[in-house]
């Protein structure tokens, strides 16, 4: 997640960015405290921190304190089809609130991109606690993620929606290994899936009172394809609050629905999931699922767009040259992007551009969330054929939902 301020045209940057060492966590962890309201167990900083690359971790001192800090995980993500593709997971981004307006944010950025770009990241992604912020940075929300609030009393299902069982209620700590296999798989064919490593899932499965938000310990139901954990909340009038729900098939989804829906004392259900989610689809009515929130999730920018382009899949045959600006890294470029039965070829051109868009609208695109057309009629993508932009919205487009595979 990440944090930071405005940066204006006035400000001048007195202070660099340098490597963290072990001596800065304890006071990288006071900035993060100060900056987000929560202090991270040690036990998950070590998890963490065990997924940043040599090199991998700034901060910017002053006068002894780090008053300014950003780093980047080392990741794999899945891409529409199936592909896989190493990411630079940017985190832990924060400028203290006695030093904005100082151009730290783009000082540490910018080093930081320097460092991703000779490690060799196609991608970079982020989730981002402001939105207003890493679009400059060349940054697309590239995921789109609803809150539901499900008025479990009123649902009922549909007389002919599929009921296909095999739910289980086990013991969380105990089905790890399940929980990870399910979710494997689960990734392996979600747009926006993060390879999780064996640190996270022991991470999450410590399940510490300081992660629960006044709610209960995890539980658990655990399907042949998928799971569900949640919490209980409150206490006369319960509800629950879903913390991961993975289903690798439709029928597990809607097991796991249906167990869900079937805690007759929970009287409302709290869940974070994508539009494409079957829910609403299975019920009489569907106003008892209520949309709370509307947003975005993931955030990606492509650092080396032919080989991210040539890595997934299209829903149509293309032949397009993009112009692509990418102001934060100071370049303006030209790819003739050409699909033919699902796959790209992509390299720069010095061909006349058909399509303009900057890098983070590329991005917002990448995983097949947003449409062309959207950003062509509020004027991000530009292109005067309207053939060519509706070539682009079916090869953009993913038959499977876009998902963040975990928060970080």
């Amino acid at each position: 997640m990440a944090l930071s301020e405005p940066v204006h045209a006035e400000s001048a940057v007195t202070l660099t960015p340098r490597s963290a060492t072990d001596d800065d966590w304890s006071k990288m962890l006071r900035l993060d405290a100060t900056s987000f309201g929560h202090v991270v167990d040690p036990a998950s900083l070590a998890a963490w921190r065990s997924m940043i690359p040599a090199g991998g971790a700034l901060v910017v001192e002053d006068g002894g304190d780090v008053v300014g800090q950003a780093l980047y995980l080392d990741m794999e993500m899945t891409v529409p089809g199936g592909g896989r593709l190493p990411v630079a997971g940017i985190s832990w981004v924060a400028v203290a609130p006695t030093h904005r307006r100082r151009g730290l944010l783009r000082a540490m950025l910018t080093e930081l991109h320097d460092r991703i770009a000779v490690a060799g990241y196609p991608v970079a992604a982020l989730t981002a606690s402001e939105g207003g912020i890493y679009g400059r940075f060349g940054y697309g929300p590239a995921t789109v993620q609803q809150g539901w609030s499900v008025d479990r009393r009123r649902v009922q299902f549909r007389p002919d929606a599929p009921d296909p069982g095999g739910v289980r209620i086990v013991a969380p700590a105990e089905h790890l290994e399940d929980f990870a296999e399910r979710y494997d798989r689960w990734r392996a064919n979600t747009p926006g899936g993060l390879a999780r490593p064996r640190a996270l899932w022991d991470d999450l499965m410590a399940d510490r009172d300081g992660e629960r938000g006044g709610g209960s310990p995890l539980f658990a139901f655990l399907h042949p394809d998928g799971y569900l954990l949640y919490r209980a909340h409150g206490e006369h009038a319960k509800y629950v609050r879903v913390v991961e729900k993975v289903a690798v098939t439709a029928d597990a989804d809607i097991a796991l629905w249906r167990t869900l829906c079937g805690m007759d004392l929970m009287e409302r259900i709290e869940i974070e999931t994508h539009p494409g989610d079957p829910l609403p689809y299975l019920l009489t009515d569907a106003r008892p699922v209520r949309t709370t929130a509307s947003g975005d999730e993931l955030w990606v920018r492509l650092n080396d767009i032919p080989t991210a382009l040539q890595a997934r899949s299209y829903g149509a045959d293309l032949e397009v040259v993009l112009g692509v600006t990418d102001a934060f890294r100071g370049d303006v470029d030209r790819f003739v992007l050409r699909v033919e039965g699902g796959r790209a070829y992509c390299a720069r051109t010095d061909a006349a551009a058909e399509v303009g868009l900057d890098v983070d609208v590329l991005g917002a695109l990448y995983l097949g969330a947003h449409r062309a057309s959207s950003f062509a009629a509020a004027n991000r993508l530009r292109c005067n054929d309207s053939e060519i932009i509706g070539r682009l919205d079916a090869a953009f487009a993913s038959e499977v939902s876009a998902e963040l595979g975990f928060p970080f």
